[in-house]
């Protein structure tokens, strides 16, 4: 199922912040990924001090934490699947340097309407948060013709 859901995600393999699914059910998911040295934001933020933006590490908790458990919960719609993010509050704690590997862990505040609210956190490999707060979107079928 974690491979089926890897493959229904509408990213780009530049814009893909997802290496790999651990764990995902009907209340939750835990996945990783790992920021490449060369990524292209890192030339210019910042100068000489590469640091992985904010909203990159937002659009990670969301891949992760959002869109791969709606992507379960509507496993029994044969169409493919969009995410609109409609919020987002998130504390950031820590920096993500180029080459850290980190563990997105989500749990289902909510799933009604098509509207799907989490509670997601990020932790480094010493088991730190990097950042944590809550992310909601809405999850739209599309036909497959």
């Amino acid at each position: 199922m974690k491979k089926k859901i890897l493959a229904k995600l509408p990213y780009g393999k530049s814009f893909l912040f997802v290496d790999e699914l651990l764990h995902v059910d009907e209340n939750g998911t835990k996945g990783t990924y790992t920021y490449a040295k060369d990524l292209p934001f890192y030339k210019g933020h910042f100068k000489n001090h590469p640091v992985t933006p904010a909203v990159i590490l937002t659009e990670t908790m969301a891949q992760i934490g959002l869109v791969c458990l709606g992507i379960y919960l509507l496993k029994d719609i044969d169409q493919n699947i969009s995410i609109a993010m409609t919020s987002n509050a998130i504390d950031f704690l820590k920096p993500v340097y180029p080459g850290e590997r980190v563990t997105v862990t989500s749990e289902k505040v909510y799933f009604r309407f098509n509207k799907l609210s989490c509670k997601v956190k990020m932790e480094n490999a010493a088991g730190e948060i990097i950042c944590k707060g809550s992310i909601s979107g809405m999850l739209i079928s599309k036909g497959n013709g």
